[in-house]
């Protein structure tokens, strides 16, 4: 990427992206304009390019930079602290509820991207994601006790549906009118680890 962009004020930098996740997250990749970008950014196109050498290195800065806030949010909310793999969502939860009122765009962007189908960003796409979630996966199985679930259970397997059960809600929700409802998502995840407990945590005898 261009150093010029990093070499702007933060508050233009801001701007820019802000403009990004906007017009992409209404939009497929193929079907957003680079002007459109710029017009949000009130800048040029020339100046746009001149910052990103085209709309799909724009595009994965993008998708990597919600990865980067996303790790901020969860690390300020002590997400990655309990050994209790619930009470670890329950305040992933809370922590992208809290992102999701800061960065509206931002994380309709995210959800957009994750199902995004165009060839020329799918791999960068894939590539970033299995990195991220790979190390959260590892992060959060390395505290698991077997013990608190049911036996032969393979927890790798748990986390994965549970992990791409929540992207499909979010999806799901997105597709209603391009907004999030914090007190509608907080409610319908709750149930959903309510569910979640009753189906995998081993029971007293």
């Amino acid at each position: 990427m261009n150093e010029k962009f990093y070499n702007l004020p933060p508050e233009k930098q801001q701007k820019i992206i802000n403009a990004g996740f906007r017009v992409f997250s209404r939009n497929s990749y193929k079907k957003s304009p680079m002007q459109e970008i710029a017009d949000a950014a009130g800048i040029s196109k020339s100046l746009l390019f001149h910052y990103f050498r085209n709309k799909k290195e724009l595009y994965l800065f993008l998708w990597n930079r919600a990865a980067d806030i996303t790790v901020e949010y969860l690390t300020q909310n002590h997400c990655y602290e309990p050994a209790d793999l619930f009470e670890m969502m329950e305040r992933g939860m809370r922590a992208k509820i809290r992102m999701m009122r800061d960065y509206p765009d931002m994380s309709a962007f995210a959800i957009k991207a994750f199902y995004e189908k165009d060839s020329s960003i799918l791999e960068g796409i894939q590539k970033s994601y299995h990195y991220h979630f790979g190390l959260k996966a590892a992060d959060a199985l390395s505290r698991l006790n077997p013990e608190d679930f049911i036996p032969g259970l393979d927890l790798s397997m748990m986390y994965r549906e549970m992990y791409l059960a929540s992207l499909g809600y979010l999806w799901e929700i997105a597709q209603w009118d391009g907004t999030f409802d914090a007190k509608t998502l907080e409610k319908d995840f709750q149930k959903m680890l309510t569910f979640w407990k009753t189906v995998y945590l081993r029971k007293e005898p």
